[in-house]
């Protein structure tokens, strides 16, 4: 097996000793911080997204976590509000998101209630986006159906030169009403690692509401 990226154990030392910490996020932060220094892969920062369909059905895809809040024990994301995920949120405001760091051999596994983020934070991280992305947030109805790749780069076009996003106003262009962003409120946090003989390091949190964290050694 390759070594990890990091190539140093000592890293991850901590997972192997007890006491384990009593608070994973600064660690599942710190994760996150060397798979993006590390640039080993394109999107260090993407993350499984499961949700519960109206229906009761789970389903599931990859979003960019676009940062963690150590103190506040949160992950936020954003997407389109009407698309599947954004309303499988809406009727079940819970989510469980995966991290899989490959170069480390990492994986951390975070489970937990949903709620929209303030509407200034996600006015502020749209403006943020590149012009053609918010051309397309508010172009594309997403996960809806449309009949061909003409169509839907058409439609592009048209909601280009109704916006004006050719012109002075793309440089100002607002968020749509439909597009925002959600956090993921940590409640269960599990975090492994890679070791040899397949007997990896394996810890998970738990807490209810802001309380403290429990925390617990698993068999891998």
């Amino acid at each position: 097996m390759a070594r990890r990226a990091c190539d140093d154990d000592a890293l991850d030392a901590w997972l192997a000793r007890d006491p384990l910490p009593d608070d994973p996020m600064p660690r599942l932060s710190r994760w996150l911080d060397e798979a993006l220094a590390a640039g080993l892969e394109r999107n260090p920062d993407a993350m499984t997204l499961a949700t519960v369909d109206p229906d009761g059905l789970p389903s599931a895809r990859i979003v960019l976590c676009r940062g963690i809040d150590v103190a506040a024990g949160w992950l936020r994301f954003f997407t389109n509000r009407e698309s599947r995920k954004g309303l499988a949120l809406g009727r079940t405001p819970r989510a469980a998101v995966v991290f899989h760091w490959g170069p480390q051999e990492r994986q951390a596994r975070v489970e937990g209630g949903v709620e929209e983020l303030p509407e200034t934070e996600s006015d502020d991280y749209f403006a943020s986006r590149p012009l053609e992305a918010r051309i397309g947030a508010w172009a594309s109805d997403q996960s809806r159906a449309i009949a061909s790749r003409r169509d839907l780069e058409a439609r592009l076009e048209a909601t280009r030169e109704r916006l004006g996003a050719a012109g002075p106003i793309g440089r100002d262009l607002p968020r749509p009403p439909h597009w925002g962003g959600y956090r993921v409120r940590a409640e269960r946090v599990e975090l492994w690692r890679s070791r040899p003989a397949r007997l990896h390091d394996r810890a998970v949190w738990t807490r209810a509401g802001e309380g403290a964290w429990r925390v617990e050694r698993l068999q891998p």
